[in-house]
């Protein structure tokens, strides 16, 4: 299995991304959440120029974040810096919606966008929208502008079939965060199967699948749910936890897939960041510091259960069966999100994949 990593942008991440390359690691990748990190189009700008191999990508922009004449200008440039090294995730906006304190698109308008993106930056011409107008548009000055020759790789971000079933249309990847269920794996790839029987694949087009994790390798007799390991995966727990109490009001039905345990995790973070589920400024205490190395005073919210969900954790021989079970479920590449020591724990990852 392929290996890569997913990093904030902020200042010094194009270092980060020529370690990342001389690693050997195959992608890599910044998060687009405007009000929690930096812009990842200027990041990757500055990646392209210090790498020569490594994949470079966003992962992921919405249409609710950025219209697709801005989003295909951004890629497109990137593509001149770094021609076919480009890799473009898609989604909801989820996340990056809700940090916003707002709803994510519908899997209507991510189709649309990805639509406009494909043909964009292949250098072809589509329909735009902007309430009842509709024009056709395509650059008007490609060359050294912009490089819409070289293809761009995308990828949809999916947790359920919808978005799954966009990628199966548009003949894209997947990508996906914290899914480490085999059975959660194979009904995507089915529904985007399914989704493409009568779609035309794009000739150019890539269908890796790609999956969001940390990962977190044990010394010799190291509890695997210790401060350690709780610091290194408590991001993705506290992100799902965040998730569960800023849609336990609106959209419960999420919340209630949760045990006893969990739900009361959800509950003590909401009165630790003191607001409430129905508050509207919640998004503005729940999200600070998101997908970032967690407070040792939250170490308490990182339940064992949902580390052994969203993360790998365990020694060399217990990662490496799971990793061969997400291969054979069809991952064809891990991403890791490192925040303790993100030099170090890409290089476990890539000696633990070499």
């Amino acid at each position: 299995m392929r290996a890569g990593v997913v990093v904030a942008a902020q200042p010094g991440v194009d270092d980060l991304a020529v370690r990342a390359e001389e690693l050997g690691l195959h992608s890599f990748w910044v998060n687009d959440t405007p009000m929690v990190h930096g812009d990842p189009f200027v990041a990757l700008g500055l990646c392209a120029k210090a790498t020569r191999r490594i994949k470079l990508g966003i992962g992921v922009t919405s249409p609710a974040l950025r219209s697709a004449p801005a989003a295909a200008s951004g890629l497109a440039s990137l593509n001149a810096l770094a021609p076919g090294r480009i890799i473009c995730g898609v989604g909801t906006g989820n996340t990056a919606r809700r940090t916003l304190g707002m709803r994510p698109s519908t899997a209507a308008a991510l189709e649309n966008f990805t639509t406009a993106l494909q043909d964009l930056c292949a250098g072809r011409s589509t329909a735009y929208r902007e309430g009842d107008r509709v024009r056709d548009i395509r650059f008007l000055h490609a060359g050294t502008h912009v490089n819409t020759a070289d293809p761009i790789e995308f990828v949809v971000a999916a947790l359920g079939p919808k978005a799954a079933a966009v990628a199966g249309r548009r003949g894209t990847g997947l990508i996906s965060f914290g899914l480490l269920d085999p059975t959660a794996w194979h009904a995507l790839h089915d529904a985007r199967r399914h989704a493409a029987q009568d779609a035309p694949r794009e000739a150019d087009s890539h269908t890796d699948s790609y999956v969001v994790t940390s990962l977190h390798l044990l010394d010799e007799d190291e509890d695997p749910h210790g401060d350690a390991a709780r610091d290194a995966t408590g991001h993705l727990v506290l992100s799902l936890l965040a998730f569960a109490a800023d849609t336990a009001a609106d959209t419960p039905a999420f919340a209630e897939q949760l045990g006893p345990e969990e739900r009361e995790a959800v509950r003590r973070l909401l009165d630790r960041r003191g607001t409430s589920p129905t508050a509207p400024d919640r998004h503005t205490k729940l999200y600070p510091n998101y997908l970032g190395r967690i407070a040792p005073r939250d170490r308490d919210l990182v339940l064992p259960s949902l580390m052994d969900t969203l993360a790998l954790v365990g020694t060399r021989e217990d990662l490496l069966a799971r990793v061969t079970t997400l291969e054979q479920a069809g991952i064809d590449e891990l991403l890791i999100q490192p925040v303790i020591d993100p030099p170090t724990e890409m290089a476990q990852l890539a000696k633990l994949l070499a």
